[in-house]
């Protein structure tokens, strides 16, 4: 099996994909360590800052050393020349925030998943021209869910991930299981608050929770 079929089912059977950016070393990577801890297999780290390549190399080096079976994913990707060097850093998928034709052939060049943003269907249709087996609907709080059902039918093969303002919380969860995406973005898990003031171990029970949550919701939309 290939890495992207590896990370894709990884992604499919965690339900969420926490995602957040910090310039601290001693910050990031304890909030890898917490998130790991929670049973997170996966996660997301953002190229927002002027030092996120570098310190996405000390993840990938405290990962490597610690964390077994973690995949550490790089988003906020709009460029093929990004893509690459954080792929040369060890990044194992890419999130975009947009399509961008150029990163997902990169990936698939790597045979590396690749996650493009989409909002309309003709960023759906240029996703499924170039075999991409999950997109990201993003802003997911400004499409919402109805925006599924207006697309699902038509690309029914597909997987979506919603992104943007997906609240941690029963109902909201709900909403988008229903539509039977693969699973959310998780940037409502890691908040300012837990990042300023170093709560760690409430981070890990919090994403644990955010687990548990995730598959009594998913078990009850099966049963339908």
């Amino acid at each position: 099996m290939s890495k992207k079929e590896v990370v894709t089912n990884v992604i499919a059977e965690q339900g969420i994909v926490p995602l957040y950016y910090h310039d601290d070393p001693d910050v990031y990577i304890e909030l890898l360590r917490a998130l790991y801890r929670a049973g997170m297999r996966t996660m997301e780290f953002a190229d927002r800052g002027q030092r996120a390549l570098k310190n996405f190399g000390k993840m990938r080096a405290v990962c490597d050393r610690e964390m077994p079976g973690m995949y550490l994913g790089i988003g906020t990707i709009k460029d093929a020349a990004s893509a690459q060097a954080y792929l040369d850093a060890g990044a194992e998928f890419i999130v975009c925030p947009g399509m961008v034709p150029p990163v997902v052939e990169l990936a698939a060049l790597h045979r590396l998943l690749a996650i493009p943003g989409c909002m309309t269907p003709t960023d759906l249709i240029l996703a499924e021209s170039l075999n991409v087996p999950i997109v990201k609907i993003f802003p997911a709080n400004t499409l919402g869910p109805s925006f599924l059902d207006a697309v699902q039918a038509v690309f029914s093969g597909m997987r979506f991930m919603p992104t943007g303002g997906i609240e941690i919380e029963r109902y909201n969860l709900a909403a988008w299981f229903q539509r039977n995406v693969c699973a959310v973005g998780g940037s409502k898990l890691i908040t300012a608050d837990v990042m300023e003031n170093q709560r760690y171990d409430e981070l890990t029970t919090q994403a644990r929770n955010a687990l548990d949550l995730i598959r009594s919701v998913k078990g009850s939309v099966s049963k339908k």
